[in-house]
């Protein structure tokens, strides 16, 4: 959505735009001819670019996808401006990896986020595998699949419960990397490869103790900064060659291990049980203002850190071999939840159609399958656009569908699909119910609040010439 934006500004502004997305899949680089054509460079981004040292030497507009979404035009007239005024950006100097993470100037806790958010977006291809794998297992093979021999041993081709134990046991191993992958990636945003070993290895220890995710958050964040200090230490030259491949990852990984094993890991595997305990007790009231709280916190920012810490929250309880009923209804609901923002905006586009102008009804079509899919992000186009509508109704939604589903009881084991893996649900009906409920309540506070609205001057004609750019002119600046 970001690289759309940014665009369809290009095309109304005259200016010629090439993007690179990085995603979880990998991503394709730009020709280095287009980087040295370039006039200017945007990075959008909400974890570190990588191979950011290719755009050194151009003038350089850095912020974060949401910026790049809402206000594609701001950052183009931006960074035209740099290049019309010779701003340029210096080739990367020496330093720490906290220091190479972002804008220099950037706090902590903005540095925390990225680093966080690096570590979750590395696990949730691991969670959406595993966690559909293993329900797969259970729809195919029965809720007793789990206490199935090991394919390895015993596999008939022509039983379904040899399948069902298969696929079963497939999601479990792919479960099983979720929190090394976690703890090694947040080490990975903070230190580069070099925080890799150590932050897997934590990871893995936290598994070992029974730490579970909150162990491999610790395990990460500590990970990370082992590195970052070993790095700062003076080393003679003689050793500087062994440095990535035997001395950082080797004493790393010893203190990592120390600690975790000797130091903090036990006072944080109590803190997870205790948790755990805590969830499994909800009941009744209890069970519906969580609910309704992770609703809310889903629907906040539609896909960013909070949303991403609610449905962390979930996955995590769900990343067992025999999770809880409590773990798989906060699964459930959350996955509701988040269906809500996209599917409501689809809804109100089709009911109330002049309220919007005409991309934003196109981008009403395209809700319909994103929120159908569990994309929460489906509805940021909607948000950036008119966010004092849009987010507070999304959250009211999203509350009453969390509390309404939690307080039908509805479970889920898969940690993704939508409607696509409705039969997986327990209470599927009462499910989709709640689900409908939080998208009509949503859908309708928009109608109202919109329709609240006094219509700017000259909005039917923007409208009407919605989609239609001028021609780009010859030696206008060129962003990458």
């Amino acid at each position: 959505m970001a690289a759309e934006s940014l665009e369809n500004a290009g095309r109304e502004a005259g200016v010629e735009v090439v993007v690179e997305t990085q995603g979880s899949a990998g991503f394709t680089r730009l020709d280095p001819a287009v980087i040295a054509a370039a006039d200017g460079v945007i990075l959008a981004h909400d974890v570190p670019v990588r191979e950011k040292d290719r755009f050194a030497g151009k003038p350089t507009v850095d912020t974060g996808v949401k910026a790049a979404i809402s206000r594609p035009a701001d950052l183009i007239a931006e960074v035209r401006g740099k290049a019309e005024r010779g701003e340029t950006t210096a080739a990367a100097a020496p330093g720490t990896p906290v220091e190479r993470t972002g804008d220099s100037g950037e706090g902590y806790a903005t540095k925390l986020r990225k680093w966080l958010m690096s570590g979750v977006s590395y696990m949730v291809p691991f969670v959406a595998a595993g966690g559909l794998l293993i329900a797969l297992g259970f729809a195919i093979g029965g809720y007793e699949i789990n206490e199935a021999p090991s394919v390895m041993d015993h596999f008939v081709w022509t039983q379904a419960a040899s399948w069902g134990a298969l696929l079963f046991q497939i999601g479990g191993v792919a479960f099983g990397f979720l929190v090394p992958v976690l703890a090694g990636y947040i080490a990975y945003g903070m230190a580069d490869r070099p925080g890799l070993v150590p932050g897997f290895v934590g990871g893995a220890i936290s598994l070992t103790i029974n730490a579970g995710f909150l162990g491999g958050l610790a395990a990460g964040l500590i990970a990370g900064g082992v590195v970052i200090a070993i790095q700062k230490a003076r080393i003679p030259a003689a050793l500087r060659g062994i440095m990535p491949v035997v001395v950082i990852p080797l004493i790393s990984a010893a203190v990592v291990g120390f600690l975790m094993f000797v130091v903090i890991g036990k006072p944080i595997a109590e803190a997870q049980k205790g948790m755990t305990d805590w969830l499994n007790g909800l009941t009744g009231s209890n069970a519906v203002l969580l609910g309704a709280l992770l609703g809310l916190m889903m629907c906040f920012d539609l896909g960013g850190p909070v949303n991403k810490v609610a449905y962390t929250f979930a996955t995590a309880g769900i990343a067992v071999a025999n999770p809880g009923d409590s773990a798989m209804k906060i699964m459930a609901a959350v996955m509701a939840a988040g269906m809500v923002p996209p599917l409501a905006m689809a809804l109100a586009t089709t009911v109330r159609g002049k309220l919007f102008n005409r991309t934003e009804r196109e981008n009403g079509k395209a809700a319909w399958v994103l929120g159908a899919s569990f994309i929460s992000e489906g509805a940021i186009p909607f948000a950036a656009a008119d966010p004092l509508r849009v987010i507070p109704a999304s959250m009211a939604g999203g509350a009453v569908t969390g509390a309404l589903s939690m307080a039908f009881g509805a479970t889920l084991r898969a940690p993704h699909g939508g409607i696509f893996v409705v039969p997986l649900i327990g209470n599927p009906f009462l499910y989709l119910v709640a689900v409908a409920a939080g998208v009509c309540v949503t859908a309708a506070l928009v109608i109202v609040l919109k329709g609240l609205r006094k219509p700017a001057p000259g909005a039917a004609g923007a409208d009407s010439g919605a989609g239609t750019a001028p021609a780009a002119r010859a030696g206008e600046p060129v962003a990458a």
